[in-house]
């Protein structure tokens, strides 16, 4: 599990002095760690910070364990990436709200020799063609928002991976980039993390763009239903800073000058049965 700080050293906001937030005026986060490898807690927690005076305390797990967390009581907000697990945990009664905050979208990588042969195809025929190869793929097997996507992939192919060819790291999206690179291996990947990290890895993007891939983000607060230590107010606080049009904003323009395109796009207040369309 990894642990990041934020906001423990506030920088001044615009036309305003900095402040030193109270001691007792922090929360926790729970996300995932595609926010994380792709840079844009880095974005976003001082900011809130400034803005609102909490302080965050980030655990960057896969969606699942966020989820997990939550249900225990021991995260305040969530920003997760799992639609099914989430909706599934919000009837479940202990959390507050969910609301849409943005989306990217995944890409299948492999390497470029493309044993398999899915370069431009679609992501089901590209999983039944991965696994007619027996080629290697790895995957996260963290119960993660991406690996419950890979699942739905697989399982839209009518494949049941499994055999030598078929390899799990139960380690982060950007772990488990090192591997496939390393291993010539196909993966599934949230298409901001790659985009970070991809100088440094021998993948290429072989299946992008169909609706299957769509990547939603929502954030969710937590309630005292889930346990005493929950700060709801702190839960409302970000859940509410995040989907207004400052936070947006900041969301849109994320990798814009490094990258020449913004790595999310920001859709609160967006109809999400629109999405992908």
């Amino acid at each position: 599990m990894t642990v990041l700080l934020a906001g423990c050293a506030s920088a001044p906001s615009s036309g305003g002095p900095a402040t030193s937030p109270p001691a007792d005026q922090s929360l926790i986060l729970a996300t995932t760690t595609s926010t994380q490898d792709s840079g844009l807690l880095d974005e976003l927690l001082p900011a809130f910070t400034r803005d609102s005076g909490w302080q965050v305390k980030t655990l960057a797990v896969g969606s699942g364990q966020a989820i997990e967390l939550g249900r225990r009581g021991e995260a305040d907000v969530l920003l997760v990436h799992s639609p099914a697990a989430e909706e599934k945990f919000v009837a479940e009664g202990s959390a507050g709200p969910r609301r849409l905050v943005m989306h990217n979208d995944f890409v299948l990588l492999g390497p470029p020799a493309d044993p398999a042969g899915i370069r431009g195809t679609k992501s089901t025929d590209a999983m039944k063609k991965i696994e007619a190869a027996r080629a290697m793929f790895v995957s996260r097997g963290d119960e993660s928002g991406t690996h419950a996507k890979e699942k739905t992939l697989w399982a839209g192919a009518a494949v049941k991976p499994g055999g030598s060819w078929y390899q799990s790291t139960g380690q982060g999206m950007g772990e488990t980039l090192r591997v496939a690179g390393e291993k010539a291996a196909y993966t599934l990947s949230d298409r901001a993390t790659f985009l970070t990290q991809h100088g440094s890895l021998e993948l290429e993007v072989l299946s992008e763009g169909d609706p299957a891939l769509l990547n939603v983000y929502h954030v969710i607060e937590m309630t005292t239903k889930a346990g005493e230590r929950v700060r709801p107010d702190g839960a409302k606080a970000f859940a509410d800073w995040i989907v207004a049009p400052p936070a947006q904003r900041l969301i849109g323009e994320f990798g814009r000058a490094k990258y020449g395109r913004p790595l999310f796009t920001p859709d609160a207040g967006v109809d999400e049965a629109t999405l992908g369309q």
